[in-house]
């Protein structure tokens, strides 16, 4: 089965209520970007994700393992949800945009 329809849902200040959604299309895939205030907002996001059809979720690193799970749990694992990391070598970066 190829991939036709996935989702991003990613956290960025000043997102309206409910997310910001964009949709890019090629002729082969849907995504569809979601854009949240709060990684707790990523849980209705990830349901109406879910409702529409999406096969995987990826979630951006702001959303680290805890909400990840949160998730996974409030869509009872209907879809694969990936977590968006960042190794070692850029720790001191993030930290400078996040502070």
């Amino acid at each position: 089965m190829a991939l036709t329809h996935w989702g991003f849902i990613y956290t960025a200040a000043g997102s309206v209520a409910g997310g910001d959604v964009n949709v890019v299309e090629t002729s082969a895939c849907r995504t569809v970007f979601v854009g949240v205030e709060k990684p707790e907002e990523g849980i209705e996001a990830a349901r109406r994700l879910v409702d529409q059809g999406v096969q995987l979720i990826e979630l951006c690193g702001g959303f680290g393992p805890v909400w990840a799970g949160r998730v996974i749990e409030a869509i009872d694992g209907g879809v694969p949800v990936g977590v968006v990391g960042y190794g070692p070598e850029a720790v001191d970066q993030v930290h400078a945009i996040f502070s």
